[in-house]
């Protein structure tokens, strides 16, 4: 069963920066679009960007001038990099991608979350 596995989130100061990695659990699958969302504590599941395959983005308006997305489709990874991190940034992050296998069947899968908290 394939999964997608989530790496580098952590804590860290206002004004810093972090980087989450998202890739496939198993060879032979591929993403297609692929994004991240949060969650902060008692509040919804909110997109923050997505990427195609082809490179389109896509950022809500909290992310836009701080955060990229980007993709690296020889690594079969998304990454999400985060600059001028602030207090309202905390939150669980959540990859989220359209994912096909050889045979063209696509599946849409939730990483497991990364916990990014930003404090001083």
């Amino acid at each position: 069963q394939v999964q997608l596995v989530e790496s580098g989130g952590g804590l860290v100061q206002p004004g810093g920066s972090l980087r989450l990695s998202c890739s496939a659990s198993e060879s032979g699958f591929f993403i297609n679009v692929g994004g991240w969302y949060r969650q902060a504590p008692g509040k919804q599941r909110e997109l923050v960007a997505t990427i195609t395959r082809g490179g389109s983005l896509n950022y809500a308006d909290s992310a836009k001038g701080r955060f990229t997305i980007s993709r690296d489709n020889a690594k079969n990874t998304v990454y999400l990099q985060m600059n001028s991190l602030k207090a309202v940034d905390t939150a669980v992050y959540y990859c989220n991608a359209e994912v096909y296998d050889y045979r063209r069947t696509y599946q849409t899968l939730w990483g497991q979350g990364t916990q990014v908290t930003v404090s001083s």
